[in-house]
């Protein structure tokens, strides 16, 4: 199977990555119930689910691991750094598989049975009793046929505490085949969890000369005993919640079996009062009537017992139909590339409504002046909720780093771990799928490079274990990311010895330690002794640095020696729509992100000559230097009297930007540039005005580095 769009394999690349996070926690908490629970329900509904759909090689793999873990539940198997290693390494190979399908590859299976001989090992060797050793049961054996009448025979009662009965009403789709869903695996997984019982129903079968074989027309009745919960009945159902009605409900919720049953079909009323037999019940469902017109005709029965129990079937209903309106999902799952397509409508709406808005301010007809300002506001809300829709919380990404930190930390022979913060702090979807490769570059230099030994820290009064924090928080239009470790900090005489030595900087010159500090983005310039499995090769920073400018953001490096590192990366909420200043040079129009800007003011001839060329302003006593864009590129033409200054907050620092004119705000829809502009590093991207003509938007960090600028704020 190759199909992206399979419910399965949404939820099952879900379920893995809350598999990994579930047992990396397990690992530094092994006696959670909560945890080992939360582990084993991933597993379940994994091995269930994919069987269903057809996935044989991952249920089966899954089956192995799901064992283990049922007996570190009951207690039998203790929580080892071991069974996490090896429930890792299955984990991965589960993701493995999952690609597999997707791309067509090959799984290695000799992978699959090299993970579950070492797991049949640990198990084996941990277990007192050998006979406790789990064996691995046939599933295709050990689930029974159903019969000729659609019920499959009554398993045994269980003598063991806490079970509840519950009956289950799953009735599917029509449709439901053309899922590539097959119904009776769903029933074979519920058979799993205990005794069961379960009645086809068979009415609605339409005549030959109208039935389709494509269609689903069977539904299931299903008594289950289980002491597993009302949660593993859900989870068996997870996948086709969306294609079938489901319904679950507590018949027994005694440990003694004696309580009286609450919630009752027809038939189990009846037969519970003995106005019919077993044999009556079987009759009535094979000659497809309702079982209370067959009794009554055949005068059976009063018709007073039957509406009596009519009455309180009818309340079991209304009850269930209450409790499924209430539960009913408050999200829908869409996917990414229909939401990509919303979005790009609504930037195109968002083009429109400025032109819109710019004819009516230009038309003497204040009817098409009010519409234009309803169509802007309503256009305002779209575009809100839109990119709202968009916004993904980082604590997903966070999640994936654990994993790194630990595998690196054991390479590397250190004791490290991560603690997190603002893992509710939204992004925009693309920014975070984009934001991957720098946090892991980061998190393995902080390792690598940032954290000693454990020997090493507590030589130097420092505890054994060293620690990586990932933070986030909003800053106005920005969020800013941190990633701090309390390791050896930068040294900045030795950085500005290898800088020297590696020519990326002269002997002379001379530098702000924040400066030296951000020589490790350098290509080519690497902090290591010598080049290891993980670092030294001078590649990795420099790449950091590339990635957080294509999202529009930059990177800010602090550190104190013997103290530890802190790199921030502050990056815009999302790519798609922004806040900008249009502004216009011999009549050509560019936008600035509205984000970094602090103020605009004046420039006139007096004051550039009063500097004597320096391109430097004093703003209310201090010295703020600036970038004449018109230079920059190369404008021809003789600029204004009086141009416009616009003053940006870039790394702690102000720096201007002089233009022509300043025109004001626009909400600006950022169109990628075509491949011939692809070098052209001071552009970001562009727009389409409101007149219909195209605005460059500029990449003022770039620009301003390019010019030289920002190091002569430093002086």
């Amino acid at each position: 199977m190759s199909d992206t769009n399979n419910p399965f394999l949404e939820e099952a690349y879900e379920l893995i990555a809350e598999l990994e996070n579930a047992l990396l926690e397990l690992e530094e908490n092994p006696d959670d119930m909560d945890l080992i629970g939360r582990v084993f329900r991933a597993m379940h509904t994994i091995k269930g689910s994919g069987a269903m759909f057809g996935y044989e090689n991952i249920a089966e793999f899954t089956h192995e691991l799901e064992t283990a873990f049922d007996l570190v539940r009951e207690g039998k198997l203790p929580v080892t750094t071991d069974l996490v290693n090896l429930s890792l390494s299955a984990r991965d190979q589960i993701k493995a598989m999952l690609d597999a399908s997707v791309s067509g590859d090959s799984v290695d299976d000799a992978r699959s049975q090299t993970i579950i001989g070492s797991l049949q090992t640990l198990i084996s060797s941990t277990l007192e009793d050998p006979d406790d050793t789990p064996a691995i049961p046939d599933k295709k054996n050990a689930i029974p046929v159903e019969n000729s009448n659609g019920q499959e025979p009554e398993a045994d009662d269980p003598d063991s505490g806490g079970e509840m009965s519950y009956r289950i009403r799953f009735k599917p789709n029509i449709d439901i085949f053309r899922n590539g869903t097959n119904p009776i695996l769903l029933l074979k997984e519920l058979k799993e969890l205990g005794p069961c019982r379960v009645i086809a129903q068979m009415e609605n079968i339409p005549a030959l000369d109208s039935f389709d074989p494509e269609a689903c027309f069977v539904y299931w009745d299903i008594i289950l005993t289980t002491s597993k919960g009302i949660n593993s009945i859900e989870d068996v159902f997870i996948f086709v919640g969306d294609n079938a009605d489901i319904a679950i409900d507590v018949i027994d919720d005694s440990t003694d079996g004696n309580s009286e049953v609450d919630y009752k079909m027809l038939g189990q009323i009846l037969l519970e009062r003995g106005d019919l037999t077993e044999k009556d019940l079987e009759g009535a469902v094979n000659r497809q009537k309702r079982i209370g017109e067959i009794l009554i005709e055949s005068e059976a029965i009063d018709p007073g017992v039957v509406e009596s129990a009519l009455a309180e079937q009818k309340h079991i209903k209304q009850s269930r139909k209450t409790r499924q309106e209430t539960a009913t999902a408050a999200s829908i799952r869409v996917p990414a590339d229909k939401l990509d397509v919303l979005v790009d409508l609504v930037g195109e709406l968002v083009t429109v409504q400025a032109r819109l808005s710019q004819k009516a301010a230009l038309s003497p007809d204040t009817d098409l002046m009010n519409i234009a300002e309803v169509v802007e506001r309503l256009t305002g809300e779209l575009r809100d909720n839109t990119m709202s829709i968009r916004m993904l919380p980082i604590g997903s990404t966070f999640n994936k780093l654990r994993r790194l930190v630990r595998d690196l930390s054991n390479e590397l022979g250190k004791d490290v771990v991560m603690e997190t913060e603002g893992g509710e702090t939204e992004l925009d979807k693309t920014v975070i799928e984009q934001l991957n490769d720098p946090l892991v570059h980061i998190i393995r230099n902080s390792i690598d490079h940032g954290i000693e030994s454990p020997d090493k820290r507590q030589a130097s009064a420092k505890p054994r274990q060293g620690t990586v924090r990932l933070s986030a928080e909003h800053s106005g239009a920005n969020v800013l990311i941190r990633i701090m470790d309390d390791g050896a900090g930068l040294d900045a005489e030795s950085l500005r010895e290898k800088a020297i030595k590696k020519g990326i900087i002269g002997p002379d010159a001379e530098m702000t330690e924040k400066e030296i500090f951000g020589l490790i983005f350098a290509p080519g310039f690497s902090t290591a002794a010598s080049v290891s499995s993980v670092s030294g090769r001078g590649v990795g920073m420099d790449v950091v640095k590339r990635s957080v400018e294509r999202l529009r953001g930059h990177v800010e490096i602090d550190s104190i020696k013997g103290k530890g590192t802190t790199i921030t990366l502050k990056l815009p909420l999302t790519l798609a729509i922004i806040d900008g200043l249009l502004v216009e040079i011999q009549g050509a129009k560019y936008v600035l992100p509205l984000s970094a800007i602090e103020e605009c003011v004046e420039l006139s001839r007096e004051d550039v000559k009063n500097t004597h060329g320096r391109n430097i302003l004093n703003i209310r006593g201090a010295i703020v230097p600036y970038v004449q864009l018109r230079e920059s590129f190369g404008i021809s033409g003789e600029p204004p009297d009086i141009e416009q200054v616009i003053i940006n907050q870039m790394n702690g620092q102000r720096i201007g930007i002089v233009v022509d004119r300043v025109i004001g705000e626009h909400q600006i829809v950022i169109k990628t540039m075509s491949r011939l502009y692809q070098n052209v590093e001071e552009v970001s991207g562009a727009t389409i005005l409101g007149d219909g003509t195209v605005a460059l938007i500029l990449d003022v960090q770039k620009l301003i580095r390019d010019s030289g600028t920002e190091q002569r704020a430093a002086a």
